[in-house]
């Protein structure tokens, strides 16, 4: 069957169409996003500003008219962190569905991280024996671990590249004392969890998902993305280490100079670099591996669970 995934991230808005059934992988056959960084785009309580809740309900019927034309049966809609803990949140999910009809599935931190955790799983399988997930979004870092499809702990923290970007890097480049502070706040939020992930036994195999890890692999030395998914991409955390005080003194626009780096990214590229290097250092990760698979598929996959249960 053909499914449309209509993904409200913190940075992107996405319309991924797929023909998926169940037993077999979903194969991805036209993709429409725009990057909207709701994270970004708030009032000074915490609300979504209006031109960015103009551009989501756009963003949805436009989705909605492309889901007709792709011949789409079923369309999974959902939302993430921006929406969740935006101060008019209830607000923009009952504009969205009396303007689109759409009504959003807004996920809680925990949904986010086992389904993301689901993806993995299923793209790696079972040989990878206690799988430790690490994904930043624009709005939160998820982590997961376990050994089963569903994880034995799963966290949620308020450490999303563009949410970080905007409360503690004003600066291009920002300035050094602001880099500090923001790693200091990072490690510490952090180590909270290392106990409770501890506890389950050290992982056999650690993955990042989402495009942050995706970049920051391929300024480490990663294929390019157009080399395709089944092409193995690893994360460093000795080159990772290298990166992150270059990536400070860069400014967004010399960032996007390097390999893999996107212009509505680049200036979130440090905040999340100083997040994947806190993870790997305080997990006691060396290296970890790129997962193409992410929360997206995750939905798909539990979609399909429920079709052929």
């Amino acid at each position: 069957m053909r499914l449309g995934v209509l993904d409200v991230g913190s940075n992107t808005v996405h319309f991924l169409v797929v023909d998926a059934h169940p037993g077999a992988a979903p194969l991805p056959a036209y993709s429409h996003k725009i990057e909207l960084r709701l994270a970004e785009l708030l009032e000074a309580d915490g609300s979504i500003r209006e031109d960015g809740v103009r551009q989501l309900v756009e963003m949805v019927s436009s989705s909605l008219r492309i889901a007709e034309d792709k011949g789409v049966e079923e369309v999974l809609p959902f939302a993430t962190s921006a929406v969740r803990e935006a101060a008019n949140g209830e607000g923009v999910l009952k504009r969205v569905q009396d303007e689109t009809g759409v009504e959003l599935r807004v996920l809680s931190g925990g949904d986010e991280a086992r389904l993301t955790f689901l993806a993995a799983r299923r793209w790696y399988g079972w040989s990878s024996g206690r799988l430790l997930l690490l994904d930043i979004g624009g709005g939160s870092l998820e982590i997961a671990c376990g050994l089963d499809e569903e994880p034995d702990t799963a966290v949620s923290l308020p450490l999303g590249a563009g949410r970080l970007t905007a409360a503690w890097l004003p600066g291009d480049p920002p300035a050094a004392d602001r880099v500090r502070e923001l790693r200091r706040h990072v490690r510490a939020e952090i180590a909270r969890t290392v106990a409770e992930v501890s506890r389950l036994g050290p992982p056999d195999h650690v993955v990042g998902t989402s495009k942050t890890f995706k970049q920051l692999a391929r300024i480490t030395g990663a294929a390019r993305e157009s080399d395709g998914p089944l092409v193995p991409r690893k994360l460093p955390r000795s080159a990772l280490e290298d990166w992150v005080p270059r990536l400070a003194a860069m400014s967004a626009d010399q960032r996007v100079l390097l390999p893999g780096v996107s212009a509505g990214r680049a200036r979130q590229l440090l905040a999340g670099a100083l997040v994947a290097e806190a993870a790997m250092d305080l997990y006691r990760v060396d290296e970890l591996d790129i997962c193409p698979w992410a929360l997206r598929e995750g939905i798909i996959l539990r979609r399909l669970d429920k079709l052929s249960g």
